[in-house]
């Protein structure tokens, strides 16, 4: 029961990091900026050595070295990241539970795969890194007619037609006929292996998410909000910081005309506590107070604060999940 228990508990918190259209709007767009670069490469870059020893390096190296650097980059882009950082730095991740991290690693890797796959995937689909690395590798006694005592440095020169032999030039369409139908079976086998996957994670997500369709929709709709208003506010409250700052140290502060009325209309700009700024840094999942839906840090920050409630606040800002 308490391993139920547990994977019950993982897969709702899993559930409410998948929650967001946007996400997949935004994943969509990576896969087709990865199609487009992957397309690019081989038309404009791709350039087989065609010899032993080099080709196998070349070929993996095409397809694992971009996919290394995309997954990279999506761990960077990915804010859960900056988040989980900030969490052990503040807190040293002592109120980090299995589930939380659970989850929180399952939407920074799970984004971050999205570029690195569809570029593997794009690669063996079109099949030329794959011809190039296995060349050196296809058995000459496999087909028919092909002359004896040939090694891999000639099979090597296979993937640069004009580099073949003439003698062997006729076997040239079958060899890249049979490594390139290799290539395929394996990045559709992936398609379908990955299509699987997604489908069953979103079958486990509809059924184990702790809240209804529509509430899900709403707290989407709540963190882009969110997310939009805190970034433009911050700016403004950034200018209008700056502005005040410079204007005391010069006397005089040169705005533009809608400057100068946002200035008037504002008023001043506090500075903001290192206090507060960390209680709205760092991971958060979901919590409720009295069941009313706290959806983000924020949201919990300006619940405390304004019941005036500093030592409940001090003790619930910790609290993740």
């Amino acid at each position: 029961m308490a391993v139920a228990a547990l994977v019950a508990e993982n897969f709702k918190f899993l559930s409410l990091f998948f929650k967001s259209k946007d996400v997949m709007i935004f994943n969509g767009l990576i896969a087709l900026g990865t199609v487009a670069g992957q397309t690019a490469y081989n038309v404009f870059a791709f350039n087989c050595p065609c010899s032993s020893g080099r080709n196998y390096r070349y070929g993996l190296a095409a397809i694992g070295v971009p996919a290394l650097v995309f997954f990279l980059i999506g761990i960077m882009m990915n804010r859960n990241t900056w988040d989980l950082v900030s969490e052990c730095r503040l807190r040293r991740c002592r109120k980090l539970s299995g589930a939380a991290a659970f989850a929180l690693l399952g939407n920074i890797i799970g984004r971050a795969m999205v570029a690195p796959i569809t570029w593997v995937v794009i690669s063996l689909l079109q099949g030329q890194a794959y011809t190039c690395a296995l060349s050196e590798f296809v058995d000459p006694r496999a087909l028919k007619g092909f002359p004896p005592q040939q090694g891999s440095e000639v099979m090597a020169k296979f993937p640069c037609q004009n580099s073949v032999p003439a003698e062997l030039q006729g076997f040239f369409p079958e060899i890249d006929r049979q490594l390139k139908y290799e290539s395929q079976l394996i990045g559709w086998l992936l398609v379908a292996g990955i299509s699987l996957a997604i489908f069953l994670m979103l079958c486990i997500k509809r059924c184990s998410s702790p809240l209804g369709y529509l509430q899900e929709e709403y707290w989407s709709q709540y963190h882009s909000s969110e997310k939009s208003l805190f970034q433009r506010t911050a700016a403004v409250h950034a200018h209008l910081l700056a502005a005040e700052n410079i204007k005391n140290f010069f006397g005089f502060v040169a705005l533009e005309k809608e400057e100068r009325e946002q200035l008037a209309e504002q008023q001043s700009a506090r500075a903001l506590s290192s206090t507060d700024w960390n209680r709205v840094t760092g991971v958060y999942l979901y919590r409720e107070k009295d069941g009313v839906p706290l959806y983000s840090r924020l949201n919990k920050w300006a619940s405390y604060n304004q019941e005036h409630n500093m030592e409940a606040m001090e003790k619930e800002m910790d609290i993740i999940c």
